[in-house]
């Protein structure tokens, strides 16, 4: 049974660890997560861009998917299905859909549209028992069609979007998505301390998880953080798994590839990206 993200997240924030979230775009990697997540027995949140939704069918189908594997696979970890950067219509889809949580991505607008319309879904999630993420501060890089130029976010709009009742605010801190430039310049720990201070309790996400250095990941979550997106990893992963079978040539004596065996390196990369994931947020054992 799906569960919304508020008590795995309020969980890791008071207990100093972070709950991943992993995006997913197929069978396959709806599978490998869910089975790594329980083998480790950590809660975990799946990730679903608008995009990906589209190419999964619509968000009906997504819900169905998940819903079927958690009872075939007997997953009993905490399992949310969550919106990654949604637009107002896409989260009113999602709600409708039956996702047990969302993110409404408002950044892009002035921060008082932003609260304005952070405040409508936050009444709609709590009759509904489902977690809200709001953001602050774009998140650089582009995902899924969504781009941001990675602002820093202002602490005290952190504030103001916190107060509206959200149960994990991500806030932009020099964080981007996809992988990091060689001139990256890190993440700006002097904001989210800053912004810690202003939300007291409130779980802080971290976006673009791939590629940050463990040192950094740690003192994030030193810092607040409890929920860490992971995306691109994964897809390296898969994308090299796949591509090194294929030039194995291990195909039907010319007769092309079995799709089932083609993905497994795929499938079995995703775990060993997320085990390695989990065990680096130290969410290992806290399900």
């Amino acid at each position: 049974m799906l569960v919304s993200a508020k008590e795995m997240l309020t969980k890791a924030k008071a207990g100093h660890y972070a709950v991943g979230q992993f995006n997913i775009n197929n069978l396959e990697w709806t599978k490998s997560i869910l089975l790594t997540a329980q083998e480790l027995n950590s809660p975990v949140i799946l990730g679903v861009s608008e995009g990906a939704g589209k190419y999964m069918a619509g968000y009906k189908t997504v819900v169905g998917m998940v819903n079927g594997m958690l009872e075939e696979l007997n997953i009993t970890v905490p399992v949310a299905l969550h919106l990654d950067h949604g637009s107002y219509e896409g989260c009113l889809k999602c709600i409708e859909a039956g996702f047990s949580s969302i993110m409404f991505d408002g950044s892009h607008y002035p921060i008082e549209e932003n609260v304005a319309k952070t405040k409508e879904l936050v009444a709609i999630c709590n009759e509904k028992g489902m977690s809200l993420e709001a953001e602050v501060g774009s998140i650089g890089g582009e995902e899924d069609g969504v781009v941001g130029m990675g602002e820093v976010a202002d602490p005290k709009e952190c504030k103001a979007i916190a107060d509206l009742g959200v149960t994990m605010l991500a806030a932009g801190i020099g964080n981007i998505h996809g992988k990091y430039p060689a001139n990256w310049k890190g993440l700006s720990f002097e904001t989210l301390d800053a912004i810690q201070q202003l939300t007291g309790d409130m779980p802080l996400v971290l976006h673009g998880g791939t590629g940050i250095p463990a040192d950094m990941i740690k003192k994030a979550i030193s810092l607040g953080v409890a929920k860490i997106n992971v995306n691109t990893e994964c897809q390296l992963a898969f994308a090299d798994a796949t591509r090194k079978y294929i030039e194995a040539g291990k195909d039907l004596e010319g007769k092309g590839f079995d799709p089932r065996k083609l993905l497994a390196p795929g499938a079995e990369a995703i775990k060993a990206t997320v085990k390695e994931k989990m065990e680096l947020f130290g969410s290992v054992g806290k399900a």
